[in-house]
């Protein structure tokens, strides 16, 4: 992907760059005003889209819910659809399975937005240039998003008129809000000016039927064993990710369901992950070897897994999607971060644990590199050791089931 984006993307932002020059000195069109109607463009991660919450809010009360649509990868609009601030009929998705539909999908959704007449668009990708050249295409005359002054982040051209400079120290929530308020700015008061300071909203929170409970329980107890369900300890290992300094080894997550399991006969443990993790999630449980740990990954669609987090206590997973779309429902997170700050996108709730050793090198992986790291061995993420988690998962069940 990166290398596509570098290939492909770096050449046709240079050329929209000299397009959009000609045009503007040609035609002379304003991007002043108030916007009518707006699209979103976050094509990836799930758990970027729970963080653009308050963001999507905003954007409704600027122009109305009808006004505003969002592009999103096929994969990833599930989340968008639980959210419900964006309708449905509004989202716009690109199926990824292939080159050919990725094009046709990108060139029907390009028509989508002219066709609704969207004069607006927000990217809320940090620097990636398919995004900068959809916002671009999309025909809107205002067009938001972050711009590389100085070789901050990768030169996407010169696209936006909004041109804003990312703020690392900044949470990734609040960024998303500042993008979205900045489409009432005038354009030539970038990359320096004042905003209004960010709202705080809560997540909505998923809502179960009892028959989708109800079928969960009875998958679990037939899993376990057991004649009703015991408190649920989730254990995301995470054996695909795709960047996997971001890891957790899995030496530790089975010194952590043994400890788990020794200290409390209460508990069962599952283990989740996407279909392409089974294999290694099922090897996992088998080295934990206990009839009291089981694996879901690749068992459940991503509406059964919701169900399965809101029936649980908590879960320990790394920083990625689920760590975030999981906050729409009632379980505990507890995240381990290490190459990335929690300080930018660590889940903003009272049931989110955010354990971070906060080493000297860390954090090395961030918008300006690329998301890359030379570094050869997580550190970070060995510096959270099982002593620490095992307390946080503790202290969790200890709150939530009076022990």
């Amino acid at each position: 992907m990166r290398r596509v984006d570098r290939l492909i993307g770096a050449p046709m932002c240079a050329l929209l760059t000299f397009v959009r020059r000609l045009d503007d000195l040609v035609l002379r069109r304003s991007s002043q005003g108030p916007p009518k109607r707006i699209a979103v463009l976050k094509l990836a991660e799930q758990g970027a889209t729970v963080l653009a919450y308050s963001a999507l809010v905003r954007a409704t009360k600027m122009v109305g819910a009808d006004n505003v649509f969002f592009v999103v990868f096929a994969e990833n609009r599930f989340i968008l659809d639980l959210l419900e601030v964006v309708p449905k009929e509004n989202v716009v998705s690109i199926r990824t399975d292939g080159l050919v539909r990725v094009v046709l999908d990108t060139l029907k959704a390009l028509w989508r937005l002219h066709k609704e007449g969207v004069d607006a668009s927000v990217d809320f990708e940090f620097f990636a240039r398919s995004t900068a050249i959809l916002s671009y295409l999309s025909g809107a005359r205002i067009r938001a998003g972050y711009h590389s002054y100085f070789g901050e982040g990768s030169g996407r051209g010169d696209l936006m008129t909004q041109r804003l400079v990312l703020n690392p120290f900044l949470h990734a929530a609040e960024m998303f809000q500042t993008l979205v308020q900045s489409l009432e700015m005038p354009s030539d008061a970038f990359p320096g000016y004042g905003h209004t300071p960010p709202e705080d909203l809560k997540l909505p929170r998923i809502k179960t039927t009892d028959e989708e409970v109800a079928e969960l329980e009875g998958r679990l107890c037939d899993e376990l064993g057991t004649d009703s369900k015991p408190p649920i300890v989730l254990l995301n290992a995470n054996c695909g990710d795709l960047l996997p300094l971001r890891r957790w080894a899995e030496d530790r997550y089975v010194e952590l369901a043994h400890r788990l399991l020794e200290t409390d006969p209460e508990i069962a443990i599952v283990l989740t992950g996407a279909p392409s993790e089974a294999p290694p999630a099922e090897a996992l449980a088998a080295r934990i070897g206990s009839p009291r740990c089981v694996s879901f990954a690749g068992k459940t669609t991503l509406r059964q897994l919701m169900v399965l987090y809101d029936l649980s206590e908590v879960m320990v997973t790394n920083d990625s999607g689920p760590a975030h779309y999981s906050t729409l429902t009632s379980v505990d997170v507890v995240t381990i971060f290490g190459p990335e700050t929690p300080a930018v996108f660590g889940a903003r709730t009272d049931r989110s644990h955010l354990l971070w050793a906060g080493l000297a090198c860390s954090p090395c992986v961030n918008a300006f590199n690329d998301r890359q790291s030379a570094c050869p061995r997580n550190l970070c993420m060995e510096a959270v050791t099982v002593d620490m988690v095992f307390e946080t998962v503790r202290g969790v069940l200890e709150r939530r089931l009076g022990q």
